[in-house]
């Protein structure tokens, strides 16, 4: 009986051990949908036998409110943007960074580390990036009638605009057009910047966070765009150009971050790690179209890609551009009383 309970035992404990070995070889992984291709994943699971359980969504909202709702913490890895960093550290939803852990953080540009949204980059790693500029199609219109976003209030532009479907974006047009920072709080400027965009309505002919189809298809023939997109969309429609407004445009940066609390710390590194290797992420910009944070693999990129002037501008350019940041849920409360306002028609 003894020997019957001791094999039992030993069996139970193989059993268990295997359920805990078939656990550690997991990572769960949430990021925006389309920027980490299907082969990336793959490659990934055959080089180091862990299961890359993936998910995606579509804003950072819906990321963060889902991180906020677990009581249990089920992510490993997930990729908020520049402001929503900055909002997840200081809300201590985020595990500080064991860079020993990911030795090729070497590979990134020094000039997308230790930003305001995590000045010591504690908390993140730049991962792609982006501008907001302004897309013109040179059948309809001249380019060099556009240099600011002030220039789209003018009436030549009524009911033609393509305008992000995003209210930081949209807010962050009308703020740098009066002179103040994309991520302004001040009541009283907000105000004026929902004024400014109330007297734009009549250009706007739609509002849209998916445009390259629209831009191929000259659906839409003035209004805003990420370069990525862009740079997607001019494949298709040469007759596109992109204009970075002198009044100042917002930078984005998309960064993988480890939640606090992850399940699978040790393979959370190791994953970000591989997306950092230099032919890992020159892959990934080969998909996506977004320009990297990865110098590494900028450098590996085909020439008509790394000195494309609008997917990699001058540092003279760049010096116009402002990283978006977190800004308080007051100021958050009042862009989106705003912006319901202007979606509703003023």
């Amino acid at each position: 009986m003894r020997q019957f309970l001791k094999s039992v035992i030993t069996l139970a404990s193989i059993f268990l051990a295997s359920i805990s070995f078939a656990d550690d070889k997991i990572v769960n992984v949430y990021t925006w949908s389309g920027v980490i291709p299907d082969s990336a994943i793959r490659q990934f699971e055959k080089e180091t036998g862990i299961k890359v359980n993936f998910s995606t969504y579509d804003s950072n909202e819906v990321m963060y409110a889902k991180l906020k709702a677990d009581k249990n913490v089920e992510y490993d890895v997930v990729e908020p943007s520049s402001y929503y960093i900055d909002r997840m550290r200081r809300q201590g939803m985020l595990q500080k960074l064991d860079k020993a852990k990911v030795p090729y953080f070497v590979n990134l540009n020094p000039d997308f580390l230790n930003k305001s949204y995590d000045p010591d980059s504690s908390y993140s790693i730049p991962f792609i990036w982006g501008i907001t500029g302004i897309f013109v199609n040179n059948k309809s219109h001249v380019p060099a009638s556009i240099t600011t976003w002030s220039d789209v209030w003018n009436k030549q532009y009524a009911n033609q605009l393509l305008m992000l479907d995003d209210s930081r974006e949209v807010f962050s047009m009308a703020l740098r057009s009066l002179g103040y920072s994309a991520n302004d709080q001040n009541p009283e400027h907000i105000k004026q910047a929902y004024l400014k965009i109330k007297t734009l309505l009549p250009n706007i002919k739609m509002f849209n966070s998916s445009p390259i189809s629209l831009l191929i298809d000259e659906d839409a023939t003035v209004g805003m765009s990420w370069n990525g997109d862009f740079f997607k969309a001019k494949k298709e429609n040469t007759h596109l150009d992109f204009i970075f407004p002198k009044d100042g445009f917002v930078i984005w940066v998309d960064n993988f971050a480890i939640p606090k609390g992850a399940p699978h710390l040790d393979n959370a590194y190791k994953f970000l790690n591989f997306m950092l290797r230099a032919d890992v992420a020159k892959a990934v910009v080969l998909d996506n179209a977004y320009p990297t944070t990865n110098l590494a693999a900028q450098k590996l990129l085909p020439a008509e890609v790394r000195n494309d002037p609008i997917e990699y501008p001058s540092r003279e350019i760049m010096s116009h551009g402002e990283f978006q940041t977190d800004i308080s849920d007051d100021a958050l409360a009042l862009y989106e009383k705003y912006w319901e306002k202007l979606k509703m028609g003023g």
